[in-house]
């Protein structure tokens, strides 16, 4: 008989998940409390990066600390509250930024993203969507003569680990983005990245693939999951969904929805801001920017142009608080001629952050018929279809694209 699976959460990667398991033959119900690519997924700068390879906890962090400790910089603020309250995930994510912590985390985060771009591009084209996808690469820009040393670093870095960028000067920058003011004294193009002109718009397509394949879309709010049997029981507001298997795939909520199960998950969000303003007359953007000193990415949507804030460290349910983007608005006015907000509202969202910042995939400890997809931080719309991959691959018995390792529940459960 036809193994039902109901996969929780339909963002990025709770819908890569529900077509892979569907490629293998289940029978799959998605829930979701919104329509899918709704909440974290939709507010991202849509880059589908080959080299967002190095965690965000690195050892380079140590020497910024001092400066992010007045809680004035663009890069990172933090409510003091919220990190009080949560010492455990704070201690463990500094702990990871040991030198020797890094490589074979290094390793793993390639392990997710080297299969990425070649995912999105084959279900885009599935999904009736390649339009949607630059494959332009993005740049990362660095203002300072100080950062010629740095840009030099990072491609060094990157091309250790087989990942191709291109040094610019001034004159070739221009060349690839005339619109551009010329304050930057180095830049690196990006080369094996991507990028797309709407991410909620590629999160629904997907699902909407998925709907056409016979699988099942339900918007209902799953309030507990318990063992029913040899299967499990998702229990919404609407009703109850019973399945041979669940998933958990609801990003900053997931560790929610386990706490009543005993899987306490030491999960935390690292929130971030959005807002679309309209590029002045006959300028224009062919790929994102990273604004690495300034701290902000600048990506070219249907909407305008994104402009996309720092890492807020506060509790995903606190209210807005929109120091950083107000604080980066005129840099990026510096770099690129803004004119007025394409539309009044600013987005925040959050990204669900493990300590070590790798996501967590796999079955859950001592609850059989329990998978588990949430954790992949900022990278979570280029990596959920290798994430979705993974999952299925070991669900289904077969050799997964990337090894699970790294990613196992049982290293914090």
């Amino acid at each position: 008989m036809t193994r039902t699976v109901v996969v929780i959460g339909a963002g990025m990667v709770g819908v890569s998940c529900a077509l892979a398991l569907q490629k293998r033959g289940l029978a799959v119900t998605l829930i979701d409390r919104r329509e899918p690519g709704r909440e974290t997924s939709y507010g991202n700068a849509g880059v589908i990066s080959r080299s967002s390879i190095m965690p965000l906890n690195n050892p380079g962090l140590w020497k910024n600390l001092p400066k992010y400790l007045g809680n004035r910089h663009a890069a990172v603020r933090y409510r003091l509250g919220h990190l009080l309250a949560n010492p455990g995930w704070i201690l463990g994510f500094l702990n990871e930024a040991k030198p020797e912590r890094l490589a074979p985390r290094v390793m793993a985060l390639e392990s997710l993203i080297a299969p990425s771009l070649p995912l999105h591009k084959r279900l885009m084209t599935e999904a009736g969507i390649a339009w949607r996808l630059r494959d332009t690469g993005f740049l990362e820009l660095w203002r300072s003569e100080a950062g010629r040393s740095a840009a030099e670093a990072r491609r060094t870095f990157l091309e250790d680990h087989d990942v191709r960028v291109e040094a610019l000067d001034r004159q070739a920058l221009s060349a690839l983005e005339p619109s551009l003011n010329p304050i930057f004294s180095a830049a690196l193009h990006h080369k094996d990245s991507a990028s797309v002109d709407w991410p909620g718009a590629v999160v629904e397509a997907y699902a909407a693939l998925f709907a056409a394949r016979g699988g099942t879309i339900l918007r209902d709010e799953v309030t507990s999951l318990s063992k029913q049997g040899e299967g499990w029981r998702a229990t919404a507001k609407g009703a109850q969904h019973d399945a041979d298997l669940a998933v958990v795939a609801l990003g900053p909520w997931s560790a929610d929805l386990l706490k009543p199960l005993g899987l306490k998950v030491p999960l935390n969000v690292e929130r971030g801001y959005h807002r679309h303003y309209k590029p002045a007359q006959g300028c224009f953007l062919n790929r994102p920017i990273y604004d690495v000193e300034a701290s902000y990415m600048l990506a070219p949507m249907e909407l305008g142009l994104r402009l996309t804030s720092g890492v807020e460290l506060a509790h995903r349910d606190a209210p807005d608080d929109h120091a950083q983007i107000e604080q980066v608005l005129p840099r990026a006015r510096e770099a690129f001629p803004l004119t007025e907000p394409a539309e009044e509202t600013t987005w925040r969202g959050s990204r669900p952050t493990l300590p070590d910042s790798l996501p967590m995939i796999g079955e859950a400890p001592r609850n059989p018929g329990l998978w588990l997809a949430f954790g992949n931080q900022h990278i979570g719309f280029s990596t959920g279809p290798v994430t979705g991959e993974i999952l299925a691959a070991m669900v289904s018995g077969e050799t997964p694209v990337a090894d699970p390792a790294p990613f196992r529940p049982e290293r914090y459960l």
